[in-house]
């Protein structure tokens, strides 16, 4: 993938995004359409300045929550997962060796050069099996910050969550619409990361996409 073609591939929804605002607010202001119906852009944008210290702490509530949970949750099942199948399902390990295996012959290679089964699945079956996991973690990460921001509404204290609750209950929806925004920059955020993350360590499984 060229300079270019990246380019194109984040300038393309900037694009889209603004256009939509800009549309968003003519409509709204056309209409003159009351603030508890659909708040303007500019209404949206001017309650995130005005409560933006309340919005920061409780976006900070809502992240430091979604990255608990999905760590923990990501590090108790990797270790009970991996126990329960070497354990029960010796086979899997063997298996996975095999669908491991770029080449039929690699595994008799590996082998024949004093290889365990040990050290193909380290240096063969896990790295090729981290394209997977990864891909497995980007819709982890999200279902880890939908999750938290539902729970918030159920039962919490603070929270992006909590904190469009207590809006709408008010009938301030600019900063229902605020809380919005911040989610969709946060999850966005969240999920970016994490693939950066991934196409640090199996950068080599796409390379010859690039090209493409």
């Amino acid at each position: 993938m060229d300079r270019r073609e990246i380019a194109i591939r984040v300038v393309s929804p900037a694009l889209f995004v603004i256009v939509l605002f800009l549309v968003w607010e003519a409509v709204c202001k056309a209409l003159d359409v009351p603030l508890t119906i659909l708040p303007a852009p500019s209404d949206v944008f001017g309650a995130l300045w005005q409560y933006r210290k309340p919005i920061w702490d409780n976006s900070f509530v809502t992240l430091w929550t979604t990255l608990a949970g999905f760590a923990i949750a990501t590090v108790f099942g990797l270790l009970v997962l991996t126990a329960f199948l070497i354990s029960f399902f010796p086979i899997v390990v063997n298996v996975a060796t095999g669908l491991a295996t770029t080449e039929p012959e690699l595994e008799d290679v590996l082998r024949a050069l004093g290889a365990t089964k040990l050290d193909i699945m380290r240096k063969v079956g896990i790295p090729r099996s981290l394209p997977y996991f990864f891909g497995s973690l980007k819709v982890a990460i999200t279902l880890a910050f939908v999750g938290a921001v539902v729970s918030e509404t159920v039962g919490a204290n603070k929270g992006i969550g909590k904190l469009m609750l207590d809006a709408q209950a008010a009938f301030q929806v600019p900063i229902v619409f605020a809380g919005l925004v911040v989610l969709a920059v946060l999850g966005i955020l969240l999920y970016a990361a994490t693939a950066a993350v991934e196409t640090r360590f199996t950068g080599w499984a796409f390379r010859g996409q690039s090209n493409r």
